[in-house]
C-alpha cells in the first residue's frame, strides 16, 4: 500500500465512531484526507498519524499558504487537524493561527456571489429539482433542503426547520411570504407523500441521496449553489429596507442616515436568523457593508 493510503487509513480509524452529523463527519474526513495527501506530496514518509509532529503541521500550512488558499479554507482545515490531534492525545500539537501567520478571515466579499434565475432544466431527478427550488425560495442550505419533512415544516405563514435538519443543530423559522414559496412547498409535500417523509427517496439514505444531488448538479452545469442563499438574502434585504444592499449597488453603511442605519442593522439581524446564523456580522458576506 502507498504511504498516502496507510496514513489516511490511520486517520479514519480515529474517526470510526461518528460524533456529529453525517455531513460534518464526511467534511472532516475530506479535509483530513487533504492534509494526509499534502504530507505525502511533500515527501514525508509518515504512514501512521500517531507519529505526527509539529514540523509536519507547519510544513503543510506553509504549503497551503504558498498555494494561496483562502484564509477561511486554511482555518477550516486546521480545525479538523486540531480535532484529530485531540483524539491523538496531542491537543497542543497545532500552533495558534497567529503563530502560523494566518490572518483574519475577510468577511467583506469582493464580488457578488448571488445566483439569480438559475436554469434547473438539466435536473432530471424530481427530488433534487424540488430541493433546489426550496434552496432558492427559502434560502435553505443543501442539507436542509434534502432532509426537510415538508408536511411537518409547513406552519402556514412560515416553515419551521428542526435541529436535525440544520447545520450545528440550530433550528430556525423562515416566513412564507410569496405565492412562489407556497407553490414549491406544496410540490415538496406532494412528492414526499406521507406526513413524516423527507425529500430523501424511500430506500435511500442522506449520504447516498446527497451523492445523487452532486452528480445531477454537475451534469446540469451548475456551480456554487450556495449563491442561491445569497440571492435570497439580497431580495429579502431589499424587501425589508426598501433599497438594494451594497453588493447590489445600494448605499454603503457610511452613506446611510441615522434612521437608515438603525433599520439596516435590524434587518440584518432578521436575515441572520432566517439564514441560520447567530451573528449580524455574517450578513456582510451576503450583502456587503
Amino acid at each position: 500500500m502507498s504511504i498516502r493510503h496507510d496514513l489516511v487509513h490511520s486517520i479514519f480509524k480515529l474517526f470510526r465512531h461518528r460524533e456529529n452529523s453525517y455531513a460534518t463527519h464526511a467534511d472532516r474526513r475530506k479535509m483530513l484526507s487533504h492534509f494526509a495527501g499534502t504530507l505525502a506530496d511533500l515527501g514525508y514518509g509518515l504512514r501512521n498519524i500517531g507519529g505526527l509532529k509539529q514540523k509536519h503541521v507547519i510544513a503543510v500550512v506553509k504549503y497551503w499558504k504558498e498555494k494561496n488558499l483562502a484564509v477561511s479554507t486554511i482555518k477550516n482545515r486546521l480545525a479538523a487537524v486540531r480535532k484529530m490531534c485531540s483524539r491523538l492525545g496531542k491537543p497542543m500539537l497545532v500552533p495558534s493561527n497567529t503563530a502560523l501567520g494566518i490572518g483574519k478571515r475577510c468577511y467583506v466579499p469582493k464580488r457578488n456571489r448571488a445566483i439569480y434565475n438559475p436554469d434547473f432544466s438539466g435536473i432530471t431527478n424530481q427530488h433534487i429539482r424540488i430541493s433546489l427550488e426550496l434552496q432558492r425560495v427559502f434560502g435553505l442550505r443543501r442539507e436542509e433542503s434534502i432532509k426537510i419533512k415538508p408536511h411537518l415544516a409547513d406552519k402556514g405563514n412560515r416553515i419551521e426547520l428542526l435541529p436535525t435538519w440544520c447545520k450545528g443543530g440550530r433550528s430556525r423559522i423562515v416566513p412564507v411570504r410569496t405565492d412562489e414559496q407556497r407553490f414549491w412547498l406544496e410540490q415538496a409535500k406532494e412528492l414526499a407523500g406521507r406526513f413524516g417523509n423527507s425529500l430523501i427517496p424511500e430506500k435511500s439514505s442522506y449520504i447516498r441521496h446527497r451523492n445523487v444531488y452532486e452528480k445531477q448538479v454537475l451534469r446540469a452545469g451548475l456551480r456554487n449553489l450556495h449563491g442561491l442563499r445569497h440571492a435570497y438574502a439580497q431580495q429579502r434585504y431589499r424587501q425589508l429596507t426598501g433599497w438594494d444592499s451594497p453588493l447590489c449597488g445600494g448605499p454603503c453603511s457610511r452613506d446611510l442616515t441615522t434612521v437608515q442605519k438603525k433599520l439596516d442593522y435590524e434587518v440584518r439581524v432578521i436575515l441572520s436568523e432566517e439564514l441560520g446564523h447567530s451573528r449580524e456580522q455574517i450578513t456582510v458576506n451576503y450583502l456587503g457593508r
